[in-house]
């Protein structure tokens, strides 16, 4: 049965891969509004707070390419049930879980799980969609993954509104179930001569990956200056040069590291690591303004991110579409990116006092995302062999790993920093008053002003009714001591998109599928292009 000039099994192999691309980042996002209920239950201290975020995100970004070459070799839709009964099953033991440690565990697994699930969702469409609607194909899965973690802070609002924190698990599983069985009715494919598996190159390239982000995750915590995180990252680094020399003497490489001197493959690889860069930056930064500063409940912040969602999820069907159509892919994504960018440089410039301020400026960073995302996957995944399509998949997977992890960590980093630097008074002022109040609470609250404008904040609502004066005082300071170090962070991400958009503008070729003049690696890798064969 065909709908227009689509059939049936292709439109369903879509929402398939879809569905469960949208569990694996709605579960990176949705834990942020539960954890204070969390912490309270299991006694977990802010760096297990940390890790009970950040062990899924490690794991996740760590596997992704072992776990695509492994879908590439025994078969996408295999490797895909396998990593929604990993993921179902961890997501369910958090459930029963009471130590901190005990919750890490479970989220580390639930990552190696959403590591085989992430890439297969994006390869089985590559691989199974017909060529001429590939394109729309990507674009669905990008626009999904791109507003999937407003998804996860919508659905976890609900859920908390009405259920304790479990509730949210039991969601992620009983989701990963109903998944796996939609997954039964949708075909498999695999490369069908592999080679040899790579495991120097899959360990090499998990310890680099795994090095980096953590270092990065930890930076805004204990510093970039503190000695785990420069052996992190610069280990991360140094890993990372090795898995390429290694990579470059291997018959079956886990990766051809050889595609990145295509320049479409290159350039989609750098946009789609801005991307992410910039929107999980901005949403660290605005959850904490619109939480702690607008006092928006979490189901209301979810609501307030919509025109995130509209603007990606528009303009990914409309980028992709210009791009294939007119060969303009350089132009999309520079001015994406650019577009991005200056969305987030005016949150830097104008003062996010009333909420319709803010909303105007997310959605022209949402429209310039949405613009840039898909074409920036269509350029990986088309100039990446039919039988890579895994691996193509995880390189686009990582990238956004890693683009996120580093817009987390210097916006945190920046406005860790600048709130320091401006607290000082209003803490010491706090303490003196308190100190009057409660003796032995005084130090223990003038730490936490000082940490934190969460921290500030949850020392003002402890404050006894009468010392409402005090509370207002406390958290006025914060704001003002929070306020503008974010509105520097924005600046300074704004002005990483500016520049990385004039490179994307220069260094980006106008086809999404490579040229032979702008083919450094050579022709056969066009050859290969799942844009070119049909399956």
């Amino acid at each position: 049965m065909r709908v227009g000039t689509w059939s049936l099994r292709t439109i369903w192999l879509i929402l398939v891969a879809c569905f469960a691309v949208s569990l694996v980042v709605a579960a990176m996002a949705a834990l942020n509004t539960a954890l204070p209920d969390i912490a309270r239950d299991v006694h977990a201290s802010s760096s297990d707070m940390t890790w009970i975020i950040d062990g899924y995100t490690l794991v996740l970004a760590a596997l992704l390419l072992p776990a695509g070459a492994l879908g590439d070799r025994f078969g996408r839709r295999g490797i895909l049930m396998i990593g929604l009964v990993i993921f179902g099953f961890a997501s369910l033991a958090a459930v029963w879980v009471d130590t901190p440690t005990a919750l890490i565990l479970t989220r580390c697994a639930a990552g190696v799980g959403a590591a085989l699930i992430m890439p297969t969702t994006l390869s089985l469409i590559t691989a199974g969609v017909p060529r001429e609607q590939r394109a729309i194909g990507v674009s669905v899965w990008a626009a999904v993954a791109g507003i999937g973690a407003i998804l996860g802070f919508f659905v976890t609002g609900v859920l908390l509104m009405f259920f304790s924190w479990h509730s949210v698990f039991i969601a992620f599983a009983i989701s990963a179930a109903g998944t796996l069985a939609l997954t039964f009715t949708v075909g498999s494919s695999k490369d069908d001569d592999p080679g040899s598996f790579d495991v120097l190159g899959s360990l090499t390239s998990v310890l680099a990956v795994a090095g980096v982000v953590f270092g990065l995750l930890e930076a805004p915590t204990r510093g970039w200056s503190d000695p785990l995180v420069l052996v992190a990252l610069i280990g991360g680094v140094v890993l990372g040069g090795l898995f390429i020399v290694i990579e470059r003497r291997r018959t079956s490489p886990l990766l051809d590291v050889g595609l990145f001197r295509n320049r479409a493959f290159a350039s989609g690889s750098l946009s789609v690591a801005l991307q992410f860069f910039a929107s999980f930056g901005v949403f660290y930064l605005i959850l904490l303004l619109l939480q702690l500063i607008y006092g928006y409940s979490p189901l209301r912040s979810a609501f307030a991110l919509i025109p995130m969602v509209v603007g990606v999820g528009v303009f990914a069907l409309l980028g992709n579409w210009v791009a294939v159509r007119f060969h303009s892919l350089r132009f999309v994504l520079a001015a994406g990116i650019a577009i991005a960018g200056a969305g987030v440089l005016a949150i830097g410039i104008v003062d996010p006092d009333v909420y319709w301020k803010l909303a105007i400026m997310l959605g022209v960073c949402a429209v310039g995302i949405g613009l840039a995302t898909a074409p920036s996957t269509t350029a990986i995944m088309s100039n990446t062999p039919l039988e890579k399509q895994g691996v193509g998949s995880a390189v686009n997977d990582t990238a956004r790993e890693l683009g996120a992890a580093i817009g987390i960590a210097l916006a945190g980093s920046l406005v860790a920093a600048g709130y320091a630097s401006r607290i000082g008074p209003t803490a010491d002022a706090a303490h003196r008053q308190i100190a009057a109040l409660d003796p032995a609470s005084a130090d223990g609250a003038a730490d936490g002003i000082r940490r934190s404008l969460a921290g500030a904040v949850a020392v003002s609502d402890q404050l006894p009714p009468q010392a409402a004066p005090l509370a207002d005082f406390i958290r006025t300071g914060a704001e003002n001591s929070f306020l503008p170090p974010m509105q520097q962070a924005c600046l300074v991400l704004g002005g990483i998109l500016l520049a990385g958009a004039v490179f994307l503008g220069w260094f980006a070729p106008r086809q999404v599928i490579a040229t032979e003049p702008e083919l450094a690696a050579g022709p056969e890798l066009v050859a290969g292009s799942p844009v070119g064969d049909s399956p």
